[in-house]
């Protein structure tokens, strides 16, 4: 018994490096897959739809889609897009497709240099726009494939947190608000008495000393590293241990609220160093973000006027009530205005408030239910694909929010606002946000005031590109979610589960 003792962390750790490796490359298979297919499919849909098929016929339309297939692949992996610290930004992800299809066009116009099939500079640059178009859809349906799949407990590392000050505390809710990184947390490893402070006790799996014999024992795949709470010393040699035990690290900064592309890596005498950049907003961002708030919000409106009309109609035939609620928020400089939704709640559902406020699920002084009795029957489905929302593009129109932006608050939620969270009144608020993108489903308030902070402090139109793609893949999440729900039988009365602003 005692002999194959020595022999069972060695086992484990094994498993756990096999699954680990397995899962992360049946995740790079199905990307590579799905670029394959959208790079493909832009291709040829591109020459389809032109003389191009016409003139050279199908084989040599298959043969060009077939090239820029493997030559789009190539550039997506030289710009990295295959690594997952890559792709897990959105930014950085949109950014470097767009390089990779102008190395695809160069690389299409070689092609017919060499093979002279006549393909036009004009096919060639609509084709990588239709391709750049095709990825980007695809990786935001893989991305919500994936988010799902860890969701339901699927594709996740077991990983230990080596540290146990305030910046661990800070990282564990960082990593259990953020479920879609796909990190289930083992425990903590540290000094005991600073992780009593800290109330980590009963997260403590060890010393700082007994780390490597303790991810031994366990079924982890790496580690996340707070550097301020380990001596340096031992962080080197924890991560040169780490490393020959084949586990992945993630090695924290120490700070937070700067965006990852502002870090520059800048070694001083061969030490790693990072140069972090000033945040830089030229006044020709805001003119532009202004500018697309209106045409946006103005095209939207016309567009989805029917859309209008149906839910107007459904909500009248509900219960014969206003179709539209208004209500009273702060907004850009502290100033307060009538933000518009369609009403997806009774008509007496501020006199009701009181009452629930000891159900509230949310930590702080914003208001969340899973089960809300005061959302109606049609409120259900209108907050589940956020066509409540819609009306606010009144508001945008008129000059009183943005298209992105920090949700506008209730005057009493900014009376409880700890005083750092006001800069986020430095911006118009705004319909979608990076809090809704991010963490709308979670009760931290932390995670609200963080993000909004970032926003702020960060803000970028690149960053709001991402956050409307962002809000695109969860609302088609949500509908699909309710299109495949299995029907309940329970009250009409009683909300279904959905994230309840009032």
């Amino acid at each position: 018994m005692n002999a194959d003792r020595p022999d069972q962390p060695t086992t484990s750790r094994h498993h756990a490096i096999v699954r680990s490796f397995l899962a992360r490359h049946r995740l790079k298979s199905l990307l590579i897959l799905t670029d394959s297919v959208a790079i493909l499919i832009g291709c040829f849909m591109t020459l389809w739809a032109t003389p191009f098929i016409d003139v050279h016929g199908l084989e040599v339309t298959l043969l060009v889609s077939g090239f820029a297939t493997a030559a789009g692949l190539w550039a997506t992996r030289s710009q990295g897009l295959l690594l997952a610290r890559v792709s897990a930004i959105r930014a950085v992800e949109i950014t470097r497709i767009a390089r990779a299809m102008v190395v695809l066009a160069g690389l299409l116009l070689l092609f017919d240099r060499v093979m002279k099939v006549d393909l036009y500079i004009r096919y060639t640059l609509w084709a990588c726009a239709a391709c750049f178009v095709a990825v980007c859809t695809s990786r935001s349906l893989f991305r919500l494939w994936v988010d799902t799949a860890r969701a339901n407990g699927r594709y996740r590392r077991r990983v230990v947190i080596v540290g146990v000050d305030e910046e661990a505390v800070r990282v564990i809710d960082l990593l259990r608000t953020h479920r879609d990184i796909g990190m289930d947390i083992v425990g903590v490893i540290g000094d005991p008495q600073v992780a009593d402070e800290h109330r980590l006790v009963e997260q403590w799996l060890g010393d700082i000393g007994e780390a490597e014999a303790i991810m031994g024992e366990l079924d982890v795949s790496g580690v996340v590293i707070v550097p301020n709470g380990v001596p340096p010393l031992q962080l080197n040699l924890l991560v040169r241990q780490m490393h020959v035990a084949g586990r992945h690290v993630h090695l924290g900064t120490g700070i937070a609220g700067i965006d990852a592309r502002r870090l520059r890596a800048l070694p001083l005498a061969y030490e790693p160093f990072f140069h972090v950049e000033a945040p830089v907003l030229a006044r020709v961002q805001l003119v532009v973000k202004h500018a697309f708030d209106l045409f946006f919000s103005g095209l939207a409106m016309v567009i989805l006027s029917p859309v209008f009309l149906a839910v107007a109609v459904a909500i009248k035939l509900d219960d014969g009530g206003p179709v539209l609620f208004k209500q009273t928020r702060v907004g850009r400089s502290g100033k307060t205005f009538a933000v518009y939704k369609f009403r997806s709640m009774s008509t007496d559902a501020d006199k009701q408030l009181a009452a629930l406020r000891r159900d509230n699920e949310r930590n702080g002084p914003l208001f969340k239910m899973e089960r809300d009795p005061r959302v109606t029957r049609i409120g259900k489905i209108l907050r589940d694909s956020s066509l409540d929302e819609l009306p606010q593009l009144i508001n945008v129109l008129r000059g009183e929010m943005s298209l992105v932006g920090p949700r506008p608050a209730l005057p009493s939620e900014v009376l409880a606002f700890p005083a750092g969270l006001r800069v986020r009144e430095q911006v118009r608020p705004g319909i979608t946000g990076l809090w809704q993108v991010e963490a709308r489903d979670s009760p931290s308030f932390e995670a609200y005031r963080r993000l909004d902070i970032f926003y702020v402090e960060n803000w970028s139109m690149t960053l709001d590109l991402v956050i409307i793609v962002g809000t695109l893949e969860q609302t088609l999440g949500r509908v699909l979610k309710m299109l495949t729900r299995k029907p309940q039988i329970a009250d009409a009365s009683v909300g279904d589960p959905a994230v309840v602003e009032v």
